[in-house]
């Protein structure tokens, strides 16, 4: 991004000064006393209400903000006739806007190249972005057209706002448009183009095709008055997309690493799990594993062969969660009481003395009723959970570890003291379990009271396989993510994963990526293919109603 920069024109003015007199110095010892040189100053040449502003078309309203309290005269309508002209920039930008190509939350398509989106913008759109012209408000058609020129006949069709662009996308799928990336929102899926989106954590804006410069252009006698008054020309902001008010969150769904799994693990090392996707959970800025079993030093072997139910983890494969960069466990899981209450507490020991933050479990029932709050690029973010699922053994109680029993009045009162303490909710469930994609109607009424409670995102930790997902009240909803690592592969179902990473920017929730994984070797899950991607995101948004 190159820097701040305002073009000024400043006209000095110089005063000629008579040569002073000579100095007769008095004796060898006397100190001579020279007159003092003028020096020149600033003369305004125009009052401030003789100066005139304005703003070319293409500017998206919040960079136009920036100068609403901007007192000048007159505003006009034309460079040539301005003072102030804040317009689309060539070279020496002080703002780089970053747009977004956007669809439907329900759409398949994932990636466009650049050539095929200015083909598109030319009237002769690749496959996956034909059948609907681009969507956009004025301001964006002539902010691209500043870099593409003027867009073919029927290519694209303005708006007067982000909800009405919304509104009729949804209406009339597949839909594409381009919008500022502040205006941005958890129903809109953000595509790639030439492999980059303003979601990614490594996004390199530099190097974005879609983004804009704009600059202020500030006339002689405007620079010369505000120096003059000693006035400073309001500063641009250097993009609409700062990366540090930006955050990732990585949400997972079961975690079990016990029989083939962990024998795996024996043989081929901590590692190995996470080879094939490890950099989907590392680069989050804050990854969640849902771990479903305790450790415990008296874990037996693992074993390939073995089918048991009654669930342990071996100490020294809590590695694998550093290995993937786990920053906060949920503690839900209905097998944490298999071999009593003496596991649990030693995984809370050993999570904490790892330096891993852990909720939905405790030492008794007030201590895993507690959730946990992290701020990270001032977005302020709470976790909390609890186990539906049972069984009554798992249960914390006044004097017994284990997880928090849900309750939902309790738990919805907790989401709202978060909400109002200025955080933004994350709930995760273990529920009931469910053998297919869509939830139970009590499921769906849990879920939803927690949104109505506060909630941004709520996520389904117990289920084997992908659910269905939902836009509830302003929220996220998503009832299973399946599997991450476990060992089930009796079925094509229980081999597909998705792994849900969040996008927070300044202060609130802005959007999801959904990443699918196929599992492989009982212990290692892989990107999808993209006919195995679409396969499952078809089905599942069908299943969701989209």
């Amino acid at each position: 991004m190159k820097p701040f920069r305002i073009i000024l024109f400043l006209i000095l003015l110089t005063a000629c000064t008579p040569a002073p007199t000579p100095v007769v110095l008095p004796s060898p010892t006397a100190t001579a006393t020279l007159a003092p040189t003028q020096t020149p100053t600033l003369q305004p040449t125009a009052s401030l209400d003789q100066l005139t502003f304005g703003i070319d078309p293409a500017v998206p309203p919040r960079l136009a903000e920036t100068f609403s309290g901007f007192e000048v005269g007159a505003s006009v309508a034309s460079a040539a006739a301005a003072d102030f002209w804040l317009g689309p920039a060539d070279t020496d930008p002080a703002s780089h806007w970053i747009y977004a190509l956007v669809a439907p939350f329900p759409t398949i398509t994932d990636e466009v190249s650049l050539s095929g989106l200015k083909s598109a913008w030319g009237g002769q759109p690749p496959d996956e972005l034909a059948g609907q012209p681009i969507l956009l408000t004025a301001a964006t058609r002539l902010a691209f057209e500043s870099l593409w020129g003027p867009p073919a006949a029927g290519a694209v069709q303005e708006f007067l706002s982000e909800p009405e662009i919304q509104a009729f996308a949804w209406e009339n799928r597949p839909s594409w448009a381009i919008l500022p990336f502040e205006d941005l929102n958890p129903a809109w899926k953000v595509l790639h183009v030439d492999a980059q989106s303003p979601y990614d954590p490594a996004f390199y804006p530099a190097a974005y095709p879609l983004a804009v410069n704009f600059s202020l252009t500030v006339s002689q006698r405007a620079a010369q008055t505000y120096a003059g008054l000693g006035l400073a020309v309001p500063a641009l902001p250097a993009s609409n997309r700062d990366p540090q008010k930006f955050t990732t969150v990585v949400i997972t769904g079961t975690t079990a690493i016990v029989r083939t799994l962990a024998a795996r693990i024996d043989e081929k090392g901590a590692d190995y799990p996470a080879a094939l996707i490890r950099d989907w959970l590392v680069s989050a800025d804050i990854t969640h594993i849902s771990n479903e079993s305790s450790f415990t030093p008296d874990c037996p072997a693992a074993r390939w062969t073995s089918t048991t139910r009654m669930f342990c983890s071996t100490p020294a494969h809590v590695a694998l969660f550093h290995d993937v960069g786990a920053d906060v466990i949920e503690l839900s899981g209905n097998h944490l009481g298999d071999y009593g209450a003496d596991p649990i507490v030693f995984t809370l020991d050993l999570l904490a003395d790892e330096g891993f933050l852990t909720y939905a479990s405790g030492l008794n029932q007030e201590s895993a009723r507690q959730g946990i709050t992290l701020e990270h690029h001032g977005n302020r973010i709470a976790f909390i959970g609890c186990n539906e699922a049972g069984p009554d053994y798992v249960w914390a109680t006044e004097t017994r570890p284990g997880a928090a029993q849900c309750d939902m009045d309790w738990l919805a009162a907790e989401v709202q003291r978060l909400k109002a303490e200025g955080y933004l909710p994350v709930v995760t469930f273990q529920y009931r379990e469910s053998q297919g994609t869509h939830p139970m109607p009590w499921e769906i009424r849990d879920f939803r009271r927690m949104v109505d409670s506060g909630a941004v995102i709520v996520s389904g930790s117990q289920s084997h396989v992908p659910m269905t997902m939902e836009f509830y009240n302003g929220g996220f909803i998503h009832y299973g993510l399946g599997n991450l690592f476990f060992d089930q592969m009796t079925a094509d179902k229980y081999r597909q994963e998705v792994i849900d990473r969040h996008i927070f920017y300044d202060g609130r929730y802005l959007g999801s990526d959904l990443l699918t994984a196929y599992l492989e070797d009982y212990s290692q899950p892989r990107p999808m293919t993209a006919t195995e991607r679409a396969d499952l995101l078809t089905r599942i948004f069908h299943d969701s109603g989209w």
